[in-house]
């Protein structure tokens, strides 16, 4: 049985003041109230312009808490310092801390300044998909594929095992006239996500290969 789907607004999640002398702020417990495991998860409310909306530290100060950081600005506008270089985020701004070890701080710039903070790790390994998508909107404009090609060729070192990224390759190397490449690449992806024979039927960026008997071969419906 799957495990509950939880759909919560920040308003709904309790707030704890937190802080002292060196900073205050309200601090809302995102990972613990949803029971978060995979990342870190939190977020932050300023009640004032000026106060605090993230509290002045460093990650890889504790090694157990050697994270990089991604804030998002939910409400308001917040300033934020690192490393001594302020950043002025509005609503809707993403803030990426890559070093742990960088110091960072922020501070509302409005009463209510919300923000988000996801952290944890750099051990995520990002999903062939990311590959797919971006290739796949630059492949039928000869002026932006050279940029497919060099998304694909990374994805194929990086996920060379997925139907997805050969189905793509196979694509474009068919719009690039070369046609055994592509067979090779849609061989490739047959074998390793089957259902992909169906849609090189129907794809017109594979319409160059169509007359090749090993289309046919690729192709043939079961």
């Amino acid at each position: 049985m799957h495990a509950p789907v939880t759909v919560v607004s920040l308003d709904e999640i309790e707030s704890i003041p937190v802080g002292g002398r060196e900073f205050s702020l309200r601090w809302l417990p995102v990972r613990h109230a949803l029971g978060i495991r995979a990342f870190g998860a939190n977020a932050y409310v300023a009640d004032a312009e000026g106060d605090d909306v993230v509290e002045p530290h460093r990650e890889g100060e504790d090694p157990a808490r050697d994270h990089q950081e991604l804030y998002f600005v939910a409400r308001g506008r917040a300033r934020f310092t690192i490393d001594d270089t302020d950043h002025e985020a509005p609503a809707g701004s993403y803030v990426f801390i890559p070093d742990p070890r960088s110091h960072r701080h922020a501070v509302a710039l409005e009463a209510g300044t919300t923000v988000l903070s996801f952290g944890g790790p750099p051990t995520f390994e990002p999903s062939a998909w990311e590959w797919h998508f971006r290739a796949a909107p630059l492949m039928n404009d000869p002026a932006s594929r050279p940029r497919a090609r060099e998304i694909l060729e990374e994805a194929l070192v990086l996920h060379p095992d997925d139907g997805g990224v050969h189905y793509n390759a196979a694509c474009l190397k068919a719009l690039d006239g070369h046609p055994e490449a592509a067979l090779d690449h849609l061989a490739a992806a047959i074998r390793l996500r089957p259902e992909t024979a169906g849609w090189a039927r129907e794809d017109e960026d594979l319409a160059a290969l169509r007359d090749h008997e090993r289309f046919a071969e690729l192709t043939a419906a079961p």
